[in-house]
């Protein structure tokens, strides 16, 4: 019985401790939900302004015979964003579980998770930055140019609620023509296609940070239901073993009572 209560304090210790690391976790991702939240938006927005630009331009006539316009045949370069960390439920494994879909693919990750996945110098997710995301940029275009990839996409997480972030796939390159009619309203200088060449690595580069940002953004809000769904778990098993202890206790409390008893009853005969 002493050994019952022993090893039962034992797990209410370990399992109180696992209860503040979850507070605790819990709170950091909080305090950084609003603020990646804000960076997402802005990120996105940012894209928008370029694909708008680049949408006016492809619609041109001079921008038909553009490389980027270009449909090839080969294997695609795919940019894969994980986060930096675990504890955040599904997060990283249902971005890995996607990617396995796309096969005869060159992946570069993005995220310390995904570069431990894909044996990558790290690379993180959190402290991604636009000239990061300048300097992939322009490398995936030239790569692209040379006929090494025939698409580039990025598989990312989309943000749909506090509830739910499903994992995707953005296809950047090739472009698309634009849907926009060119009606020479606009004015580019030197030329459309000086300016599609120009405008190209910016887009890309657009894309690629605001894919980062809110994928960042699905692991804070990811974690954060982790940490409290994990931290009610253990405040459940928290009650649960108590129970079991304060019945282990009684129990020996009552049996050393008996034994007293007993004992006692046996010295007055």
């Amino acid at each position: 019985m002493g050994a019952d209560i022993k090893s039962l304090r034992t797990r209410i210790k370990s399992v109180s401790s696992t209860l503040q690391l979850t507070k605790a976790m819990g709170l950091v991702a909080s305090s950084k939900i609003r603020k990646a939240q804000l960076v997402r938006s802005h990120a996105m927005e940012y894209a928008s302004s370029v694909s708008s630009i680049v949408d006016l331009l492809t619609s041109s006539r001079e921008c038909e015979k553009s490389p980027f316009l270009t449909e090839k045949d080969g294997p695609a370069k795919i940019i894969v964003i994980a986060g930096d960390r675990g504890l955040a439920g599904g997060y990283n494994a249902n971005v890995f579980r996607f990617a396995r879909e796309f096969t005869n693919s060159d992946f570069t990750p993005i995220g310390k998770k995904s570069c431990e996945k894909y044996s990558a110098s790290v690379i993180s997710s959190e402290h991604f930055s636009h000239s990061d995301a300048m300097e992939l940029s322009k490398q995936l275009c030239n790569e692209f140019k040379e006929g090494k990839y025939a698409r580039v996409g990025v598989i990312y997480t989309k943000y749909v609620s506090m509830l739910s972030q499903i994992p995707e796939i953005k296809w950047i390159l090739p472009l698309t023509k634009g849907e926009k009619s060119f009606t020479g309203g606009a004015i580019f200088e030197p030329d459309e296609m000086t300016m599609l060449e120009r405008s190209v690595p910016s887009y890309v580069a657009g894309h690629i940070y605001a894919c980062v940002k809110e994928s960042f953004a699905c692991e804070v809000v990811a974690r954060r239901s982790a940490m409290d769904s994990a931290g009610k778990n253990a405040t459940a098993m928290i009650d649960e073993l108590m129970l079991k202890y304060n019945r282990a206790r009684q129990g020996t409390i009552t049996q050393e009572i008996t034994e007293i008893v007993a004992g006692s009853d046996g010295n007055s005969q």
